[in-house]
């Protein structure tokens, strides 16, 4: 099969590899779309060890069974694999399972190539004239969707329905659409990227702002470097919420004083459950967060040079989504 290969920073190869092969309790599945993350260009620029070179990445899928009892069924990919056993996986936190995988870490390969197996309890169908170009974005969408469930549900009742969003790329924009979901009335999105700023103007029904001095009682930090983490403390109401959910970089930017002194809450937030990710489907099949009319569309032969625009900000949709068969 075809796969765009990870071989060291900066370096992927689009070329053949050995097609999966599906074992106990796991099924194959044919990719029909699968999108770009921020945790692949992490990889891709040589910043995520737990991802070696060589190595397929990819986590943001959906295609279609191919072979056994469900074979043709047309799935969106929970790329989260637990171990079911631990106090995490029985209360339903399957995202902080101690023993948790993901397709595009070893030892499972990722996404970015024509097949891919997984176990079928990760599997969510998708309705058949829902397009899988959109189902792919189940995942993204339910980072977004566990994120701004956290923040909503530890916001006091009292305090007004709005929210800054941090970050206008795919992350921050599935958070922004799933905080609309969940009743949050006035929503900001800072984007830096005048280019992205644009494009947002005309997809999602928000204030979109490079910077702003209003306070927030919610403020989410889709991006996660200290200058966001910096900011959010700034323009967090006193008694707010920060959710922190991008992965930038690991260093500095809360004002810890100010966040002890004003009961400002602190929220890390990782992935989804199972539960978030099954909802996070309901609600984008249903239509509850909107027509997704943002995302480009590119052959899976030229991810290379996506992932080059990606990094030269040249790219205005928060999402570039490949397709294997193209």
């Amino acid at each position: 099969m075809k796969a765009l290969v990870y071989n060291g920073p900066k370096l992927l190869s689009y070329c053949d590899v050995n097609e999966p092969r599906p074992g106990q309790d796991n099924v194959l599945i044919k990719i029909e779309a699968v999108g770009i993350c921020g945790s692949d260009m992490h990889a891709y620029l040589g910043h995520d060890e737990r991802r070696p070179a060589p190595l397929i990445l990819g986590h943001e899928a959906a295609g279609i069974i191919c072979g056994g009892a469900r074979d043709g069924e047309r799935v969106t990919i929970n790329p989260l694999v637990s171990c079911g056993n631990c106090s995490a996986c029985r209360t339903g936190r399957e995202n902080i399972c101690p023993d948790r995988q993901i397709i595009s870490m070893p030892p499972r390969e990722g996404a970015f190539a024509q097949y891919v197996t997984m176990p079928e309890r990760n599997l969510v169908n998708v309705p058949t004239d829902y397009s899988l170009d959109k189902a792919a974005l189940v995942e993204p969408l339910a980072v977004g969707w566990h994120t701004a469930k956290l923040a909503t549900n530890a916001i006091d009742a009292n305090m007004e329905k709005k929210a800054l969003v941090i970050g206008g790329g795919a992350i921050g924009l599935a958070t922004a659409l799933a905080l609309k979901a969940m009743g949050i009335t006035e929503l900001t999105i800072s984007e830096f990227n005048p280019l992205r700023r644009e494009y947002l103007l005309e997809h999602i029904d928000a204030k979109i702002v490079e910077k702003t001095e209003n306070s927030f009682p919610i403020v989410i930090d889709a991006v996660g470097f200290a200058s966001t983490r910096s900011v959010a403390s700034q323009l967090v109401s006193p008694g707010g919420i920060i959710a922190h959910v991008g992965l930038g970089d690991n260093a500095d930017g809360l004002d810890i004083r100010r966040i002890t002194l004003q009961e400002i809450t602190f929220i890390g937030t990782y992935t989804y459950t199972a539960q978030d990710f099954k909802d996070t489907a309901e609600a984008l099949f249903t239509g509850r967060l909107g027509l997704l009319e943002w995302i480009e569309k590119r052959p899976l032969s030229e991810g290379e040079y996506c992932f080059r625009d990606l990094l030269a900000n040249t790219v205005a949709a928060p999402k570039i989504v490949l397709k294997p068969w193209v």
